[in-house]
């Protein structure tokens, strides 16, 4: 079965949807909280992706371009995406939903920056990934990886 991937809505199925993922947090309720005051309209726009396997959410990422002037991560600064809160649900792992998301990222030909959580190091390695290699904002707790898009010749095995 193709594996689709989706700008999802912010609504309230969608948000009832992230419930069931492990990083349900700020963001999440922010939206929530925007749709119950009627800031965001039903169904506008959101910085989340997702697939679904019929109708439920499996698989889902934040996505968020930030432009070069704040750039603290790339030489020289550009614009670049932060992908965060990659998540796909325990009964649907291992079965390519992450490596498809990563890849749709991919596919806005930006460098990508995220901040892997603990034992996903190995899977942004396979996906072409590599450490920030000075000390850049060590403080803040963040162990950043990055992609290149120049570079997606090299890491196709």
């Amino acid at each position: 079965m193709e594996q689709k991937v989706e700008k999802l809505k912010i609504n309230y199925k969608t948000l009832e949807e992230f419930k069931k993922f492990k990083e349900y947090g700020h963001q999440e309720l922010s939206m929530l909280e925007d749709l119950e005051a009627n800031i965001v309209e039903n169904d506008s726009d959101s910085p989340f992706y997702g697939i679904y396997f019929g109708d439920k959410l499996v698989a889902r990422m934040s996505l968020y371009q930030v432009q070069a002037k704040f750039d603290r991560y790339f030489e020289p600064p550009q614009d670049y995406l932060e992908l965060w809160k990659l998540e796909v649900l325990p009964d649907y792992q291992g079965k390519g939903y992450g490596k498809t998301l990563v890849e749709f990222a991919k596919r806005f030909g930006l460098p990508i920056k995220t901040n892997p959580r603990i034992k996903s190091q190995g899977f942004w390695e396979k996906m072409g990934f590599t450490p920030v290699h000075y000390d850049v904002e060590r403080d803040r707790g963040e162990n950043p990886l990055l992609w290149y898009p120049a570079g997606v010749s090299e890491q196709i095995q």
